[in-house]
């Protein structure tokens, strides 16, 4: 009960920071690439030597923002730094795998803390799906 209170609570919060919707499918409709003239001036490219997989420039700030979840400020930086070294701006990515699920829109595999794990395992066993749990749990926990 506790956790669907929570969740309530983060969708009003997170309504006005949602930009994206979710099709049924869980493919966003707004991830377009990066800007025609190459603009992509404030965002990073993978690795010194530009390697990485390329990504639109909608989800690589999915990526970046999904960090500002991270229960501590070291995991915050680090998420954001396997980000910049794994991810560059270039074609939207049909491949990754982006949800979105009580407003909060995440990309990739997400790294749960012990915590966040537990949270997932006891909202699977309540019924909730996997992909839904993880989502919530990594957001609101």
């Amino acid at each position: 009960m506790n956790k669907i209170v929570a969740a309530g609570l983060g969708v009003v919060v997170m309504l006005g920071l949602c930009v994206s919707s979710a099709r049924a499918d869980g493919d966003l409709r707004d991830l377009g690439s990066a800007r025609a003239d190459g603009d992509n001036r404030g965002l990073t490219s993978a690795g010194a030597d530009g390697d990485g997989q390329d990504v639109s420039r909608r989800q690589y700030q999915i990526l970046l923002h999904q960090c500002s979840y991270a229960n501590t400020a070291a995991a915050r930086t680090s998420c954001r730094a396997d980000v910049r070294q794994t991810y560059r701006i270039g074609a939207a990515n049909p491949s990754l795998d982006c949800r979105t699920y009580s407003g909060v829109t995440v990309c990739g595999k997400l790294t749960l803390s012990p915590s966040e794990r537990a949270c997932v395992r006891n909202s699977v066993a309540q019924g909730i799906s996997y992909r839904r749990s993880e989502v919530e749990c990594y957001a609101f926990l």
